[in-house]
C-alpha cells in the first residue's frame, strides 16, 4: 500500500525517526510495537518493517526477546557529532555562497527568520508552538544544505543528524535567551548569504551548531534526564 509515493511502512519510519530525533523518544527508551502500531493507527506489519529499518541506520538497538530500544550515545561522542556537524554546516554556507543561491531561496530564508520572530514575538517558546519552531529551525538548516549543491556533504550532515540528541529537531525550550540568541544567528546567517559573505556566513553558522552541542552536553552533564523531564512536563 502507498500514500503519495511512500509505502505504510516509510511512513511509520519517517514517524517513527521524527518522534526519536525529537526527544519524544529519548535514549534507553524501550519501544513498544503494539503501543506504536496505536498511536500511529497502523497496523504491526509496517511499524515491525519501520523498527527493523531504524535499527538498520542506527537509531535504534534490538536485543532478542527483549526487543527495541532506542540507541544511547555517550557525552563524548554527542560533543564529537556536533563538532562535526558545525564544520560541514559551516562548509555548506561557503559552498552555497560560491555557488550563488538563488534570490527565491534568499526570500525563502528570510521568510524563516520571519516564521521565527512571529513564534518569539510574546517573550517565550510557548509549548504549543514547538513544532512549528522545530519545523522551521530544520528548513532553515536544510534550505541552505541544499543550497551547497553537494549531494555528498547533504548525506554526511544527513547521517550526523541520525543520532539521538544531536539532531536539529532537539530544542531546549525552557531557556528563552538561548533560544532567541539561537534565532538571530539564523538572522545573521541570512543577512551574510545574501550579502554573499560566505566566509561570515560560515563562521556564524561553526559558532550557531557549536554552541548548541556544548549547550546541550553541559545541560545533559547536570541533568542526564533533561529532555524526558522536559517532554513530559
Amino acid at each position: 500500500m502507498r500514500e503519495n509515493g511512500a509505502t505504510v511502512a516509510d511512513v511509520a519510519k519517517f514517524a517513527l525517526r521524527e518522534m526519536i530525533l525529537t526527544g519524544d523518544l529519548c535514549p534507553g527508551d524501550r519501544v513498544h510495537q503494539d503501543h506504536l502500531s496505536s498511536l500511529l493507527g497502523l497496523s504491526r506489519t509496517p511499524v515491525r518493517s519501520a523498527l527493523a529499518s531504524l535499527a538498520q541506520d542506527g537509531l535504534l538497538d534490538y536485543e532478542s526477546n527483549r526487543g527495541y530500544r532506542v540507541k544511547q550515545i555517550s557525552i563524548g561522542n554527542i560533543r564529537g557529532v556536533f563538532e562535526i556537524r558545525s564544520t560541514l554546516e559551516a562548509l555548506a554556507c561557503r559552498l552555497a555562497a560560491r555557488t550563488g543561491i538563488a534570490a527565491s531561496v534568499l526570500d525563502r530564508l528570510d521568510d524563516l527568520v520571519e516564521t521565527g520572530d512571529r513564534l518569539l514575538a510574546s517573550g517565550e517558546l510557548l509549548p504549543d508552538a514547538l513544532p512549528e519552531y522545530r519545523k522551521m529551525n530544520v528548513e532553515f538548516h536544510e534550505t541552505i544544505m541544499e543550497s551547497a549543491r553537494n549531494p555528498l556533504l547533504k548525506d554526511f550532515v544527513d547521517r550526523s543528524h541520525n543520532v539521538p540528541l544531536v539532531s536539529d529537531r532537539v530544542i531546549l525550550w525552557d531557556d528563552f535567551e538561548i533560544i532567541y540568541r539561537s534565532h538571530n544567528d539564523h538572522r545573521r546567517i541570512a543577512k551574510a548569504l545574501r550579502l554573499g559573505d560566505g566566509d561570515r556566513a560560515a563562521a556564524l553558522m561553526h559558532e550557531h551548531v557549536y554552541f548548541a552541542g556544548e549547550l546541550l552536553v553541559g545541560r545533559l552533564q547536570e541533568d542526564p534526564n533533561l529532555l524526558q523531564d522536559q517532554n513530559h512536563n
